[in-house]
């Protein structure tokens, strides 16, 4: 996982260790393309900051489409009424049409306040001359998307984080399934956890497919392990029945291709360079399990280094034209048919 997401998980769970023991900032600026972290840390300081009879008085919500900066910054001003403190939320900030009257109010927050800004799937713009004198106060939690070629990693440090073990091919098969939505993944794991016998520990790839509705036979994940080995016909065959599935979607598959050969011309430049590396040096370097690695050494010596580039260029192609481009009229289906058939006649 990518150092700065490390980064990011570590101060929302010290966020959230802070308001558990009744530790809060004055002021919290929640943001970023990534809503995970951000709502984690909101929801745990709404829980924390006020016991429930005190909330009546001294907790106000706003939603930024619905007040302005002087609003929110007068609430932010008043003094706690039979409570520790105030604590004032405002959803939504992105749609905020200023924050210079926030900004003035961080140069002198109150003690006894605690104003949290949840800018969700947005980022205030560091630019600002606003953003410089909030930061100047207040704990700010940037959460920036995950690459797809990071979610392997991630997915199963959040497993590792409560508890569970989940095996390389499950982690696999849940990434294809959600992306990275990191809250999707949340959500479909304590799903699946209702379901499964009290005291499980680990998560296996038919645990995923019975609770969560994905197939691992027709999956993405699936063809580009029989690409990788160049078994033409059973590749078509799952080709055919994933790009009939109804969650079938171009936009969703590419980026699992376009990963999945980038990591094979990785591959040749470590080789290339040292053509003993080790399975873990491999491993690190390609971003996977190692379980997963006998695969990639499959996968270079059917597709040399060549042979992959041209492939790579093949993936930006159809990546353009399932997204419209040149005016394609061919269906997403035969779009998707018609590039896994050139990719394994290349």
């Amino acid at each position: 996982m990518a150092k700065k997401f490390e980064g990011t998980a570590a101060l929302c769970s010290r966020i959230v260790g802070d308001a558990k023991a009744g530790i809060f900032a004055p002021v919290y600026l929640l943001m970023g393309e990534e809503p995970f972290y951000p709502d984690i840390a909101c929801e745990a300081i709404l829980e924390n900051a006020l016991a429930p009879e005190e909330r009546d008085f001294n907790q106000t919500i706003f939603y930024g489409l619905d007040t302005d900066a002087l609003t929110v910054a007068s609430e932010a001003r008043m003094y706690p009424m039979m409570a520790e403190r105030r604590l004032v939320v405002l959803k939504e900030a992105q749609m905020l049409r200023s924050f210079d009257e926030i900004a003035l109010y961080c140069q002198e927050p109150m003690e006894s306040t605690v104003l949290v800004i949840l800018m969700r799937g947005a980022r205030m713009d560091t630019r600002l001359k606003a953003y410089k004198t909030i930061s100047k106060v207040a704990t700010v939690l940037d959460s920036q998307p995950l690459r797809i070629d990071e979610m392997d990693s991630w997915i199963m440090r959040y497993y590792r984080d409560r508890g569970l073990g989940i095996t390389p091919e499950a982690a696999a098969l849940l990434c294809e399934y959600a992306g990275t939505d990191l809250g999707k993944i949340a959500i479909e794991t304590d799903k699946m956890l209702k379901n499964l016998p009290e005291g499980t520990t680990s998560v296996g790839i038919q645990d995923i497919e019975n609770n969560i509705g994905i197939t691992r036979q027709w999956s993405i994940f699936e063809l580009t392990k029989v690409i990788s080995s160049h078994d033409t016909a059973k590749a078509l065959k799952i080709a055919s029945r994933y790009s009939q599935t109804p969650k079938f979607a171009m936009a969703a598959a590419m980026p699992m291709l376009f990963n999945h050969f980038q990591r094979i011309l990785k591959l040749h430049a470590l080789l290339l360079n040292n053509p003993r590396a080790s399975q873990q040096e491999k491993a690190s370097l390609l971003g996977v399990n190692p379980f997963f690695v006998k695969e990639y050494d499959m996968a270079v010596r059917v597709y040399p280094l060549r042979k992959c580039q041209a492939i790579v260029s093949m993936l930006e192609d159809y990546d353009y034209l399932g997204k419209g481009g040149d005016g394609a009229i061919a269906t997403q289906e035969d779009l998707f048919m018609e590039l896994i058939s050139k990719i394994l006649a290349i």
